[in-house]
């Protein structure tokens, strides 16, 4: 059994030929895709600024085998962006991903007389 590693992944993407309703219901949504709504998530979480509609992005922890590394965590994240993004019905362009791996990443603790 390979060793298995978490990763927070962020899906970043520009709107592109979105349907007036779906330019609607984002608009009208916006508010619950803001900064609050910033987290990260198996099911990802979809954030966007409403003006001007633009870009958007969606954050998703990602759990896969270590061996496959941080650039199939990456292309998993965009294939549940993908689907999530065409069943909402929303036109997208330009998806790419930043990972962090959180297994490898180094964590600085300030010692106690620091704080």
């Amino acid at each position: 059994m390979s060793e298995q590693h978490t990763y927070r992944v962020i899906v970043r993407g520009t709107w592109d030929a979105l349907t007036d309703e779906a330019r609607a219901r984002l608009v009208a949504e916006a508010a619950d895709h803001g900064l609050t709504s910033m987290r990260f998530t198996e099911e990802g979480t979809l954030s966007y600024e409403p003006s001007p509609l633009k870009h958007f992005s969606m954050r998703y922890v990602v759990v896969s085998d270590a061996v496959d590394g941080e650039e199939m965590a990456g292309a998993l994240a965009e294939e549940r962006a993908e689907a999530e993004l065409r069943e909402l019905g929303y036109g997208f362009t330009g998806l790419r991903s930043t990972v962090t791996d959180l297994d490898t990443m180094k964590i600085n603790f300030k010692p106690a007389s620091r704080r």
